[in-house]
């Protein structure tokens, strides 16, 4: 189902929280194999926001997209190979602050990868 199949005018129905779909996956598991050191943390579902998975590089780079559940999560790491935790229970590492605070510092607040910025 694409955004347009959701209503009439492309956008979806308000306060309702958008799943995860192929191109997530998709992203996620490009993403694990083209850096080194990936660990999964597994974002819990909000009343706005699907469960979340994020994949933290060994340097401290980041990326997040949303999964089905939490089981998907942790399937997506064993079929992966990276280790997944449950963020709630261990917490973000802080070599993603730390890469995140020198994009900060260095004026890049952009969403990295894209010339998008960050909403």
């Amino acid at each position: 189902m694409g955004l347009r199949d959701r209503l009439p005018g492309g956008r979806s129905r308000p306060g309702t929280v958008r799943g995860a779909g192929s191109g997530d996956l998709d992203h996620l598991a490009d993403w694990a194999t083209t850096r080194r050191g990936v660990e999964g943390f597994v974002e819990p579902q909000t009343a706005t926001t699907a469960t979340t998975l994020v994949l933290v590089a060994g340097d401290g780079e980041w990326t997040r997209r949303r999964v089905d559940s939490p089981r998907a999560a942790f399937t997506f790491g064993q079929s992966a190979g990276i280790p997944v935790y449950d963020v709630a229970a261990v917490g973000y590492p802080a070599r993603m602050r730390e890469w995140t605070a020198k994009r900060k510092a260095a004026g890049q607040t952009g969403v990295p990868g894209t010339d998008r910025p960050a909403l």
